[in-house]
């Protein structure tokens, strides 16, 4: 129970972070009034929700909770290079690895920050039609993609940065920070950095294989990009890798989920 409580949590909070419409205007509830904390408005909220209705948020469609004035909700979105399979116009940028190759922070972030304004509007319209149950509509996006690009097999080295730990971190960095916006209080988007950690083995092994890095190039190779947007961008949300690491799943790894990670935020499996 205490570990469903705590992922129920990490779920609402982004809500509330992202000022979504999980609370209605007349303060029915002390969890739809502004004025207090997010602990303390997720707090309220989660005694109340039932062990089904917590377990049901957990899923990538969550369903409304009539109730609890909780609207359907689907977390799945992505703006790798624009927001996503919309079905509203919106702009599209070059793809993350032509991005990449101008070695320009400023460019980046400034690509994810119109993209979460855009994402803004495409959800404020979502909700107007009722629609905030689709996928692609949302604003919790699984972007950027930090993995290092080393072995040409694999089919998603598009979506990444390159193959330096340096360049891709900086550039990761400025994305999360444009994406989010800097306002004290709220999220202006969610972003997700992925897939954590050692991914990017070739098509289709990279969703069953099993990774053994030496320690030197786990550090020094595939960590550094996560953890620069962990520790210093903040980013919101960290999607863990299809594969093993050492002979245990990416998402239950004890070195990397527990020894190494250490994350407060939003974990995607």
């Amino acid at each position: 129970m205490k570990n469903i409580n705590g992922l129920v949590t990490a779920f609402l909070i982004f809500f509330i972070a992202m000022q979504l419409p999980l609370y209605g205007q007349n303060h029915e509830f002390p969890f739809e009034n502004p004025q207090l904390s997010f602990e303390e408005r997720v707090t309220d909220l989660v005694q109340r929700m039932t062990l089904e209705e917590k377990v049901s948020q957990m899923l990538n469609a969550a369903p409304a909770i009539p109730r609890l004035n909780i609207p359907s909700y689907d977390w799945w979105n992505e703006t790798l290079h624009g927001v996503a399979r919309t079905p509203f116009p919106v702009t599209v940028y070059p793809q993350a690895i032509a991005m990449a190759a101008t070695f320009d922070t400023t460019a980046l972030f400034k690509m994810a920050d119109y993209s979460a304004l855009e994402g803004r509007v495409v959800y404020n319209k979502a909700v107007a039609m009722g629609r905030t149950n689709e996928r692609y509509l949302g604003l919790t996006y699984w972007t950027p993609n930090i993995n290092i690009f080393r072995d040409p097999r694999w089919g998603r080295g598009q979506e990444t940065y390159g193959e330096d730990p340096y360049l891709t971190a900086a550039l990761g960095k400025a994305f999360v920070r444009g994406l989010q916006g800097d306002d004290e209080k709220y999220l202006k988007a969610a972003a997700c950095a992925k897939h954590y950690a050692v991914h990017s083995g070739p098509e289709p092994e990279r969703h069953i294989f099993n990774v053994d890095v030496n320690a030197y190039d786990l550090w020094d190779t595939y960590l550094p990009a996560f953890e620069e947007l962990v520790v210093d961008a903040k980013v919101a949300g960290v999607m863990c890798a299809y594969n093993a690491f050492r002979t245990q799943p990416c998402c239950g790894s004890d070195l990397l989920m527990t020894d190494i990670m250490g994350f407060q935020g939003l974990c995607n499996f």
